[in-house]
């Protein structure tokens, strides 16, 4: 088996870890997760695509989007928890075969320049998500009392 790089794999779970990559990467193409990662992903462009087709208040739309959202978060997440485990750590679960001082389990600028990136962007996301579902919710929710109300 290869030696797996921490810093690949962060960045690859920052980048194309809503497809899944980062784990065909360390586990190979038999990882099931990995092949299932791309559901919510698709199905939260599809209710990107439904915002635009049939407009903002389209309530599939204010449940598939979120899921885009979380799916780039918990992979920015993933991202963080590869790039702060120690190297003993990552070469022990990852690189069985290699010392537990192997340079594949180091952590550099690169590595610390993806749990930067991974931070701000897995913030950002998440914290949008949550905004966009909430609000669509409550607006959905006092349409629906206007509606008894009349």
């Amino acid at each position: 088996m290869k030696p797996r790089n921490k810093t690949v794999a962060t960045w690859l779970a920052l980048t194309l870890g809503p497809l899944g990559v980062h784990r065909f990467y360390l586990r190979g193409l038999g990882d099931w997760l990995g092949w299932l990662l791309p559901i919510p992903t698709a199905l939260g462009l599809y209710g990107i695509e439904r915002v635009q087709e049939f407009g903002v208040d389209d309530q599939w739309s204010w449940v598939l989007i979120p899921l885009l959202g979380f799916t780039i978060a918990g992979c920015a997440l993933t991202a963080i928890v590869y790039g702060l485990m120690a190297q003993e750590k990552w070469n022990a679960r990852f690189n069985p075969q290699a010392s537990a001082d192997a340079a594949q389990g180091r952590t550099n600028w690169m590595t610390v320049g993806a749990l930067v990136a991974s931070l701000m962007l897995g913030t950002a996301v998440l914290m949008a998500s949550l905004a966009f579902s909430f609000q669509r919710y409550f607006e959905y929710q006092i349409e629906a009392a206007r509606q008894i109300s009349q």
